[in-house]
């Protein structure tokens, strides 16, 4: 089959299935300044929704026991996953030993004045920084980003620029959401928030992974990132 054939039936391919939140959308090709986020979660959701690795499709993870709701539209950033570069930068950062990655599309935070009913939706958003979290000894770093032309958020470039209490309920939900009443080990931590251009390094590290863990989808990979 010609170059042009195949990319016809891309084409057609790409019209009549729906695409993988993970493999089949783009990350967007202005990232890591600005990438695509698939959302899987929104604040008024009782239930802890994700991508389904292998169909694509929104799956029930569990549903949220106790009193704990996401502060913020939760999802993934496509075609990035926390390897082996994301954990050196974490134990780095975090001057730890003995870190991997958990093997997950890189999580990311978007804030948003809008309301938006519910999830399975794509964004685009502008990366701020991020939180340097370790669950279960695995880097699990959450991108915060804003979306692009927010009315409230969006002129943030900096972590810098959110109100400390936002910041604040941010990491009392991670550091708590798995914790049933009366829990006294912990094993979800928060090394430290970093800003905009450590996130942008995580967001490139994590892409990176990701063309070492899929080199047979490199043709789908943007133009200028890595």
């Amino acid at each position: 089959m010609s170059g042009k054939d195949g990319a016809a039936e891309q084409r057609l391919m790409n019209l009549v299935f729906r695409a993988h939140p993970w493999h089949g959308v783009s990350i967007g090709d202005e990232a890591p300044e600005v990438v695509t986020a698939y959302i899987e979660i929104v604040p008024t959701d009782t239930v802890k929704y994700e991508v389904d690795k292998v169909s694509g499709f929104l799956k029930v993870d569990r549903p949220q026991r106790f009193s704990n709701f996401c502060p913020v539209y939760y999802g993934l950033v496509p075609q990035t996953f926390c390897g082996e570069r994301v954990a050196a930068m974490f134990a780095a950062r975090a001057n730890r030993r003995g870190v991997v990655g958990d093997g997950d599309p890189l999580d990311i935070c978007v804030l948003t004045e809008k309301t938006m009913a519910h999830s399975d939706i794509l964004l685009t958003a502008l990366p701020i920084g991020g939180l340097s979290m370790l669950d279960g000894g695995e880097a699990d770093d959450k991108i915060i980003a804003v979306m692009k032309d927010d009315a409230v958020y969006g002129g943030f470039t900096d972590i810098a620029n959110c109100p400390p209490t936002l910041i604040d309920r941010l990491q009392h939900y991670f550091l708590t959401y798995k914790h049933a009443p009366g829990t006294t080990q912990h094993k979800v931590e928060i090394t430290s928030v970093y800003g905009r251009g450590e996130a942008l390094k995580v967001i490139r590290a994590s892409h990176a992974d990701y063309r070492v863990k899929f080199p047979e989808l490199e043709s789908r990979w943007p133009k200028g990132l890595g």
